[in-house]
């Protein structure tokens, strides 16, 4: 039997106090971890382990893409591409008239009708792209007599762009919420147009309904000047009260954005400090170099925030954005603009507080669970083995303690499918003390020495143990990568659980039965 030197026996041990000393602040209620803090050195990271929603409550949105908004924007966005046909065919003047789903051009002249009805086809890409074979149009163009033509969205149309706009305000979401600071949010797509979020730990939902539902699509736009034609500016809201003609030209759009955060102004008030990146920093110079002494306006989802005068050009790619701001809401909008903009508008359709007494009933079935089946395991392995099954018990509840110790260390998320994972690697540690014990077992009922059927034992079940447990970490990880929430939290209690077990079942239990073996020297091995 190999002797074990002791820095081995020091490092096990030190190993050992570690993952308890990580694990004690989650057996002490959350009022006693500030003052277990004190009493811990300043390295041990003071927190419990993260329960998911299932387990301690939280929060729970149902949203959908708003399709009203969706066509709005496909509409606003299809009279710039029909004003861009018509100033290409020298249609004069390339004026547009707005009707229920679309927009309408008279085009008197045919020859140059029907350039134009040519060009507004090709723009009526077919749904799911022309190398996909294409489905129905996204816009329907006719020409409708009298000289006119209409160009209008088509419900195939923004049924595909909704279907185009899950994925990335997926990714948006999950950065907003990751902002909050809550660990393992669940966001995934519930069917065609619906998102659903879970946000364990949050009972108060209305930050982050505030913090959702916000599109934070930001532009700069140049405030139009007095006597300017009114086809060329918008009338939007301001948050400082009326109305503020803006431009419809986009001097810098908020996609350049590359940082922003909540700051106090000079003036003592919240405001959002901003940063572009190169491309939005050159554009916002040469705008304001070019416009000293005009306003321009910082508009949020439609709304002016605020239309400062531009003093002096600023150069430097960044700068500051002041309103009538809280602290809690310059703080979201900083959120938002650095999470980027939904691509379109979010709207609640179900909303739920998961209360923490489920969980406490789920925490109760899961402990009892895991005593009964740790309870048998251990009777099982003190009659099976004897003092070997003391080992083995040992090693079983230092892998408990490792796995809690992983979760604590990495932040994961205990579900209660996580739960039911340690449950099941429980079974799996002992299988693997099970394998070298007959393993064992077998080399001395063969005739070798007790020191030489300890090696054996040990050196030929480790192979057959790590191959055991490969294929159960593919599927680990496979779970880990392609699931989410619950399926995700089983997935770490797997990875954890395979990763402990045979650190426990070939270190532990090898360095525990060297000791015996070095002070009782027995005769016959008592397995």
């Amino acid at each position: 039997m190999q002797r074990y030197a002791p820095w081995k026996i020091i490092s096990i041990f030190a190993l050992i106090l570690a993952a308890f000393l990580l694990i004690i602040p989650s057996l002490v209620g959350k009022d006693s971890v500030t003052r277990l803090q004190s009493h811990l050195p300043s390295w041990v990271p003071a927190r419990q382990i993260v329960l998911g929603l299932d387990l301690q409550g939280g929060a729970h949105l149902l949203l959908e893409i708003d399709r009203t908004d969706v066509l709005k924007s496909m509409v606003l966005n299809l009279r710039d591409q029909v004003r861009g046909v018509l100033t290409e065919e020298k249609v004069r003047p390339p004026a547009v008239t707005q009707i229920t789903r679309g927009w309408q051009a008279r085009v008197p002249d045919p020859d140059q009708r029907a350039r134009v009805l040519s060009k507004l086809n090709a723009l009526a890409a077919p749904t799911g792209g022309l190398a996909a074979g294409g489905g129905s149009p996204t816009y329907d163009v006719k020409d409708v007599g009298d000289g006119s033509i209409q160009v209008t969205v088509t419900d195939a149309g923004v049924n595909d762009r909704v279907r185009h706009a899950i994925a990335p305000s997926i990714e948006v979401l999950k950065r907003r919420v990751d902002a909050l600071g809550t660990t393992e949010p669940n966001v995934q797509q519930q069917g065609d147009d619906r998102i659903l979020v879970e946000v364990p730990g949050l009972q108060d939902t209305t930050q982050l309904k505030e913090l959702l539902q916000g599109t934070a699509k930001m532009v700069f736009r140049l405030v139009a000047q007095p006597g300017a034609d009114p086809s060329e500016y918008d009338v939007l809201p301001s948050t400082e009260g009326g109305t503020v003609n803006v431009e419809k030209s986009v001097m810098v759009d908020g996609e350049d954005l590359i940082d922003a955060q909540p700051s106090i102004g000079q003036d003592g008030n919240p405001v959002i400090n901003f940063k572009f990146n190169i491309r939005g920093g050159q554009k916002f110079a040469a705008v304001t170099a070019d416009n000293v002494g005009r306003q321009f306006a910082v508009v949020l989802d439609n709304k002016v925030i605020t239309y400062p005068v531009i003093r002096t050009p600023i150069l430097g790619g960044s700068g500051e954005i002041s309103g009538h701001f809280t602290s809690e809401s310059a703080n979201n909008l900083a959120i938002q603009l650095r999470a980027g903009a939904l691509p379109a508008k979010l709207s609640i359709v179900e909303e739920r507080t998961v209360g923490p007494g489920l969980g406490e009933d789920s925490i109760n079935a899961g402990k009892k669970a895991a005593y009964v089946g740790a309870a048998l395991v251990v009777i099982y392995m003190l009659i099976t083995y004897g003092i070997f099954g003391v080992f083995a018990n040992i090693a079983l509840a230092i892998h408990i303690s490792f796995i809690f110790a992983s979760f604590v260390l990495l932040g994961s998320t205990l579900t209660l499918p996580g739960i039911a994972g340690i449950v099941m690697t429980i079974g799996m540690a002992v299988d693997a003390n099970v394998l070298i014990y007959e393993r064992i077992r077998e080399e001395n009922h063969a005739g070798r020495s007790i020191i030489a059927s300890l090696d054996a034992g040990f050196t030929r079940a480790f192979a057959t143990i790590v191959d055991s447990n490969a294929t159960m970490m593919v599927v680990a990880l496979i779970l880990l990568f392609l699931g989410s929430g619950p399926v995700k939290g089983f997935a770490w209690s797997l990875i954890f659980g395979i990763m402990t077990s045979i650190i426990t079942a070939v270190t532990m239990t090898r360095m525990m039965i060297a000791l015996w073996y070095a002070y009782a020297r027995p005769k016959k091995l008592p397995i």
